[in-house]
Formats: C-alpha cells, sequence, structure tokens
C-alpha cells in the first residue's frame, strides 16, 4: 500500500505543469494581442517609409547625374531605396519593442554585417567598383574596350558587371573588380587612331621610288584620313628585303579600321607590281660541306664556297676534279645524278 502516496503525488505535479504551461500561454496569447495596436502602428510606419523610399527611387532614377545617363541615377536610386527600408524597418521594430533601442540594431546589425561581408566580398567589390565606373565614366556604352582577351562593344555597364558584344556576336560579362583592376584599353576613346602595315621589297629596288608609290597608294585609298596625313618609314634591312613600314589613320570604329586596312593592302600589292618593284619571298641558302675532300680548309678549291680574291675559280663538281676517276659515280651531288 506504500506506493499510493507516490503515484498521487506524480499526478499532482503533472498537472501543476500543465497548469504553469498554460498560463504561460494564455500570457503569450495576451501580450501578442496586447501588442496588436504596436504591431499595426509598426505596420503602418514601414509601409509610409516604403512609400516614400519607392517616391525617392523615382525621383533619383528620373536625375541626370553627369553623362552617365540612367546608369548612374538608377544605382543611386537603389540605394536610397534600400536606406530608407532598412531605417524605416528599424523605426518599426522599436514601434513594437520600445526595450530595443537603435544602439543594439546597429551593434547587432554589425556582427551580423562582418559575417555578411565575408560572405558576399566579391558582390560588394564588383558593387564597389561599379559605381565608381559609373562615376568616372572610363567609358561608355557604345564604345569598344579590350579587357584580358575579351574585345568588343560595351552593351551595358551593371553594379555587378560590365557586359559586352564581341566582333564575331557573342556575349561577355565581365565582373566589374576585374575591368577597375585590370589594365584596360578603351579603342574607341578617341576619334582616329593609327594602322600600320609592314611591306618588303627586293634589295635591288630604289627604297625611294617605293616609298613614292605607296604613300600616293595611301593618299588614293578609301577610308584614309587626310589629317593626320599618312606616311611611309624605313623599317628594318631584314634578310631577304628591305622592310618599309606603311602608316596612316582612319576613324577608331573597328568596322572602318578593318576594311580600310584590306583595301590599303591590296592597293599597295597592285601598285608595287605595276612599277616593277619586287616583293621577294624569304629566301634560305643552305651549304653543304663534305669534310673527306683533298682541297679541305683551301678556299680556293673549296667547290661549295666564295673564295676572297679577283680571280675566283668556278664552284666545280667532285666528278670535275682531277684524279676522282670513277669514286664519284653514283654518290649525291655528282652530274650523272643531276
Amino acid at each position: 500500500m506504500t506506493p499510493l502516496p507516490i503515484a498521487a503525488a506524480t499526478i499532482d505535479q503533472v498537472d501543476a505543469d500543465i497548469s504553469e504551461s498554460m498560463d504561460t500561454i494564455n500570457g503569450l496569447v495576451d501580450g501578442f494581442f496586447a501588442a496588436l495596436p504596436k504591431m499595426a502602428i509598426a505596420l503602418i510606419v514601414f509601409l509610409i517609409f516604403w512609400v516614400i523610399a519607392g517616391i525617392v527611387r523615382k525621383v533619383v532614377k528620373n536625375s541626370r547625374f553627369g553623362d552617365s545617363g540612367s546608369a548612374l541615377s538608377t544605382v543611386f536610386g537603389r540605394i536610397a531605396y534600400w536606406i530608407l527600408m532598412i531605417v524605416g524597418l528599424f523605426v518599426a521594430l522599436t514601434v513594437v519593442l520600445p526595450s530595443l533601442t537603435p544602439g543594439q540594431l546597429v551593434s547587432g546589425l554589425g556582427i551580423g554585417g562582418l559575417a555578411i561581408g565575408f560572405a558576399f566580398q566579391d558582390i560588394f567589390q564588383n558593387l564597389l567598383a561599379g559605381i565608381l565606373i559609373l562615376i568616372r565614366q572610363p567609358f561608355r556604352v557604345g564604345d569598344e574596350i579590350e579587357s584580358g582577351d575579351y574585345k568588343g562593344r560595351v552593351e551595358a555597364i551593371e553594379t555587378r558587371a560590365t557586359f559586352i558584344r564581341t566582333f564575331d556576336g557573342r556575349r561577355v560579362i565581365i565582373p566589374n573588380k576585374q575591368i577597375y583592376s585590370d589594365p584596360l584599353k578603351v579603342v574607341s576613346a578617341y576619334e582616329h587612331r593609327r594602322s600600320s602595315y609592314d611591306i618588303g621589297i627586293g634589295y635591288g629596288d630604289d627604297i625611294r621610288e617605293a616609298k613614292e608609290i605607296i604613300l600616293r597608294t595611301l593618299k588614293k585609298t578609301e577610308g584614309v584620313l587626310a589629317d593626320p596625313g599618312p606616311d611611309v618609314l624605313t623599317e628594318d634591312l631584314a634578310a631577304s628585303w628591305i622592310t618599309l613600314k606603311a602608316r596612316w589613320w582612319t576613324n577608331s570604329v573597328r568596322s572602318d579600321e578593318v576594311k580600310t586596312r584590306s583595301r590599303v593592302i591590296e592597293a599597295v600589292a597592285y601598285a608595287l607590281t605595276e612599277a616593277g618593284i619586287d616583293l621577294p619571298f624569304e629566301t634560305n641558302v643552305l651549304l653543304f660541306h663534305d669534310q673527306t675532300e683533298e682541297g679541305d680548309g683551301d678556299r680556293g678549291a673549296q667547290r661549295e664556297g666564295w673564295p676572297s680574291g679577283n680571280d675566283n675559280p668556278r664552284p666545280r663538281y667532285r666528278l670535275d676534279r682531277p684524279n676522282d676517276g670513277d669514286a664519284n659515280k653514283g654518290r649525291p651531288g655528282t652530274i650523272e645524278e643531276i
């Protein structure tokens, strides 16, 4: 009969626990209904900030900042919008929870912001680089740029990346961090740009005459600008030709530069050919020396060399040498084989 008091105590304890839980739930429900007016006020405050943020975003977006047009205005509008939305959220939270001070919110946001900063480091870097690009405007939409291995025309500049269309019809998305930190070539930054091409003429041709022909041809070629005018320079004395460098100016647009370059090369080739100016191929001379010859070391007797002196003997085949007999028959390079 001793277990009965223990069972009675257990039932009483369960009843006490259930009643305490119900009291807690009732307190939460009463607190929720008591906080409903504050929550309604907080919601109204947040909606007011939301409306104000939307109006500010539209006003800023319709504004013009420098020559960047709507791109920079859109970025500033988005920044202003989210700043007002965050401020509205803080105000709404302080209405619902009066004990929550702005300092506590800022400190909590600082700790969370540090973690978010590490997690989205690349995104923030691209965002900052995009804003700086839009503000400083090193290039604009429509410019032709070269970044790394990519060349093309800028289609759009966004806060995260820059969109370019390559000259073979492909879209490339380049992160703004790369564009802002790495070397960038803006091909169409100026109205005109210079092109050049190396032309080889023979050593027996008149250099001055060839330069005059090339210069006249450049001036008559469509697409070559008269101011600044073209010129021709003597560039190099190569192994098989004399190199002349033709230089001319065109519009900076790639299509004009490529088409004019094709016209120049074609016209110069025809003009030099009609004038009898040689356009030589690369020439290689190979000398074979048989180290078993009796005249080895005697320049006057070497058949493959160019001995010094006024009375140079002509190059001879080994079959022509005296006392060779039939020893050379069938060997490579003999008259029989030729």
